[in-house]
């Protein structure tokens, strides 16, 4: 019988392409207030409620493997419309429909999930599906 995997305590990074990075991570910036972790040509990285990362790149700047001294990073890049969600609390559930249209974003999609949880669907400047879901999706 195979030994049991390890424990994994949680996702550190998302990753986003973006084809204008600036107006990209402009939009994260300005809807959300993320902390900006770095802010260089190649890519914008937020933090995320203090334990995880949104990674903004410049699409087409990670094509290639990245090799210096310290070690290799993979290539990797996108195709095809991203979706990532965001938790929120569901007392905030009409703030954030109200922030959004504040900014002329229009909301794609909402759903009520079986276990009480509501989502509210958006696109970024890049077409990517951002989620803004309240408790009651998966437990």
């Amino acid at each position: 019988m195979p030994e049991p995997a390890p424990p994994i305590e949680g996702i550190l990074e998302t990753s986003l392409y973006a084809r204008d990075l600036k107006r990209t991570a402009s939009f994260y910036q300005d809807l959300f207030r993320f902390r900006t972790l770095v802010d260089s040509p190649r890519l914008v990285a937020f933090e995320i409620a203090g334990r995880s990362v949104l990674l903004v790149f410049q699409a087409g700047a990670t094509e290639s493997d990245s090799v210096d001294p310290r070690g290799t990073i993979p290539g990797h890049h996108r195709h095809g419309r991203l979706h990532f969600a965001l938790s929120i609390l569901r007392a905030d559930l009409d703030v954030w429909r109200s922030r959004l249209v504040e900014r002329g974003i229009a909301l794609v999609g909402e759903y009520r999930w079986p276990r009480g949880g509501v989502s509210l669907y958006f696109h970024d400047p890049d077409g990517a599906v951002v989620e803004l879901a309240t408790p009651g999706l998966w437990w």
